[in-house]
């Protein structure tokens, strides 16, 4: 689903793209990822900049994301679902915690993308449990896997039990979920515009000319040292 405002002429929204890998309908996964963008959008309207936002509800690519595991080769839907992701100034990612880990569905849709496509690019991570006691999931799993693709993981996490969903709680409540996911959003929002290379305010240039924030295997190891230079040989 992509949604997206008119932005002042001469600006473009940046591109926030939402993975929500729960199963059922309606999902409580797909409830924080609602809360979450909700956030984001905000933060980013703070700042005089649009967005325009694709949610990918991973239970919808199922199908051809076990057929590209196999073939390599993405059907339609995979195929445009991956393209939103590679053009991504923003990532939200949002998963159902099953055995202490992120779903294999959810996993699975990051295995079939090309290496490097999330390098530099902002990432805020989610994700729903039935007890609080699953929280250290995202740390566990969800926070590694992501530094191993390169992205740009911000701080704070948002693990949404099923209490946190209707619970009565007040605006000054900074442990409630919508102050944790506001959080985020302020994070994601402020990691988004410097990827882009945007200012409070600025026009959005596109990501090519922003050089998508993006650090090369060259640029990482561009001042490599030789181990026999650093010893005077």
């Amino acid at each position: 689903m992509n949604t997206h405002a008119t932005s002042p002429a001469g600006e473009r929204p940046l591109n926030l793209v939402v993975v929500a890998a729960g199963t059922s309908v309606p999902s409580s996964t797909r409830m924080l990822a609602d809360q979450l963008t909700k956030a984001t959008r905000d933060a980013l309207a703070r700042h005089g900049q649009d967005v325009h936002v694709t949610v990918l509800e991973v239970r919808e690519l199922a199908h051809e994301i076990v057929d590209a595991t196999f073939t390599r080769f993405p059907g339609d839907k995979l195929k445009v679902a991956v393209e939103e992701i590679g053009r991504a100034d923003g990532v939200i990612a949002v998963t159902p915690t099953y055995n202490q880990s992120y779903s294999g569905l959810f996993k699975a849709l990051f295995d079939v993308i090309e290496p490097g496509t999330l390098t530099g690019v902002p990432v805020a991570l989610g994700a729903t449990g039935g007890t609080a006691r699953h929280s250290l999931a995202i740390d566990y799993a969800l926070r590694p896997m992501f530094a191993y693709l390169k992205a740009d993981v911000v701080p704070t996490t948002v693990f949404a039990a099923s209490e946190d969903f209707g619970a009565v709680t007040t605006a000054a409540d900074e442990n409630s979920l919508a102050s944790r996911t506001a959080r985020v959003g302020t994070e994601l929002g402020d990691y988004m515009l410097r990827f882009a290379g945007v200012t409070a305010g600025a026009v959005a240039p596109t990501r090519a000319d922003a050089g998508r924030g993006r650090r090369t295997d060259d640029d990482e190891f561009g001042d490599f040292v030789p181990m026999g230079d650093l010893l005077g040989r």
